[in-house]
């Protein structure tokens, strides 16, 4: 049974015993509650659970109890902690989404769910991701947008099925040396960061096709990036880049190379090559 609560106001959860414990969908999206009742946590068969767009500040321990959980969203709260019983919901192989919220630390219990495909941490208070984050070991899109986050933890490279990495608006100055672990990666997202350099072992993310290095401090890529022969976009956009590596031109499938707002650029004439076979270069 799914049952759907969206808009209408709500500052509490309806008695939802009418219903018996064959919900398996239950959705409060963009309402006015402030508190989970009990009550929910009965509701033994539920898979999806929605409570997104609301004023909820405390995410009860008993959620543990909702074994079946597929996916969850808590996205749009007030929510500061994240409790560890999370970590109990081995079902869930969904989302887990928690973004615009105010929580300051993942505790490492969240890395034991294993099944997770997306995780959505963005808008919150967060200075790192947990040490063990590399347990999340069927994660296919990370997005930890517009924290405080400044280093990454090395077991980021253990999550060997990402695809996409989005973590604009941070604070990080480098990228992890063993980046080049994620062979299936296909979207990176690291712009306005920190960033002096890139490591070489990019090249060996050959899944690539997008690239968003823009408002950084790099001053110049490796050459090994001429390696991502599947990419489609680079943006280097307001960095402090002096030269570029000539192995760029090895991607014979780029149709993007943004280049703006780099004012020690040396010489690029060179890149007409790229833009003879199709691609469009901005300088």
């Amino acid at each position: 049974m799914k049952l759907n609560f969206n808009n209408l106001g709500l500052e509490e959860v309806p008695n939802l015993r009418e219903f018996g414990r064959d919900i398996e969908d239950i959705t409060f999206y963009n309402n006015r509650i402030k508190d989970i009742p009990e009550s929910i946590f009965d509701l033994s068969n539920l898979t999806v659970l929605n409570i997104s767009a609301n004023n909820i500040e405390i995410i009860p321990r008993s959620i543990s109890k909702l074994k079946k959980l597929r996916s969850i969203d808590f996205g749009h709260n007030k929510i500061k902690d994240i409790p560890k019983e999370i970590g109990n919901l081995k079902k869930l192989d969904q989302y887990l989404y928690i973004h615009n919220n105010q929580i300051e630390v993942l505790e490492d219990e969240i890395c034991n769910l294993y099944l997770l495909r997306y995780l959505n941490v963005s808008n919150n208070f967060l200075r790192e991701l947990p040490l063990n984050i590399g347990g999340l070991k069927s994660l296919v899109e990370l997005r930890a947008m517009d924290n405080s986050i400044f280093k990454l933890p090395e077991s980021i490279c253990d999550l060997h099925s990402l695809r996409e990495l989005h973590l604009k608006e941070n604070k990080i100055e480098q990228l992890p040396e063993n980046i080049g672990e994620l062979k299936f990666l296909r979207v990176l997202d690291i712009s306005e960061n920190k960033l002096l350099e890139i490591t070489k072992s990019i090249g060996k993310c050959i899944n690539l096709r997008r690239l968003n290095f823009r408002n950084n401090n790099i001053k110049e890529l490796p050459k090994e990036i001429g390696n991502l022969k599947k990419l489609l976009e680079i943006d280097l956009r307001g960095n402090k880049i002096k030269e570029l590596p000539k192995s760029i031109l090895n991607i014979e499938g780029l149709e993007r190379l943004d280049l703006r707002w780099n004012s020690e650029l040396e010489d690029v004439n060179w890149l007409e090559q790229l833009e003879n076979k199709g691609c469009i270069v901005y300088k």
